[in-house]
């Protein structure tokens, strides 16, 4: 399938960074690929987000695995469970990594589970230098760090411009989540 994956980073203070890797991975199931979300700091939610319950109904070659508690993760309420969960969720990325299963593995909001010391950088580093070169993998969430970053071959900085929460509207179902 690919001779040569890249590394590919999605941040910013903006919306869009999980959405920009969930067009990528439908894009690579049309082809074929099989394919790996990995949802970091987003656990135990899986008939609230829109992309869980579409995958089982419409993908057969998409899975989803979801690693966090039943809320997201920030500075302000990080727990032990959720370093426990962060913890699990890279030694299962690893797994994935050498299975060869996937042709393509998201690893969705793995950049705040970095900046918040759940995850290492240096371990994140040693996972992508020794991943099979024929991967494609996907990372989300805000603050990347810039050793990954400079490891990576596409960044993309998600950076808002205007958004309607300023007005005071939560996230909406099938939009945000």
């Amino acid at each position: 399938m690919l001779e040569n994956g890249y590394i590919q980073i999605y941040t910013g203070d903006g919306k869009g960074k999980t959405t920009a890797s969930l067009g990528l991975a439908l894009r690579a199931i049309g082809h074929g690929w099989n394919v790996l979300i990995v949802q970091f700091a987003k656990g135990d939610q899986a008939n609230f987000y829109g992309e869980i319950m579409s995958s089982s109904k419409l993908m057969p070659n998409l899975e989803v695995v979801q690693f966090g508690l039943d809320r997201v993760v920030y500075a302000g309420n990080m727990t032990l469970g959720d370093y426990k969960e962060a913890r699990k969720g890279l030694e299962f990325t690893k797994n994935a990594i050498k299975s060869k299963k996937y042709q393509m593995i998201i690893l969705d909001e793995i950049n705040i589970c970095v900046d918040l010391s759940m995850i290492k950088v240096s371990e994140v580093k040693d996972m992508l230098i020794n991943r099979p070169k024929n991967i494609e993998i996907v990372m989300t969430g805000r603050r990347a760090h810039p050793e990954i970053i400079a490891m990576a071959h596409l960044v993309t900085e998600m950076k808002p411009v205007k958004h309607y929460f300023e007005q005071g509207v939560m996230a909406r179902q099938g939009i945000e989540y």
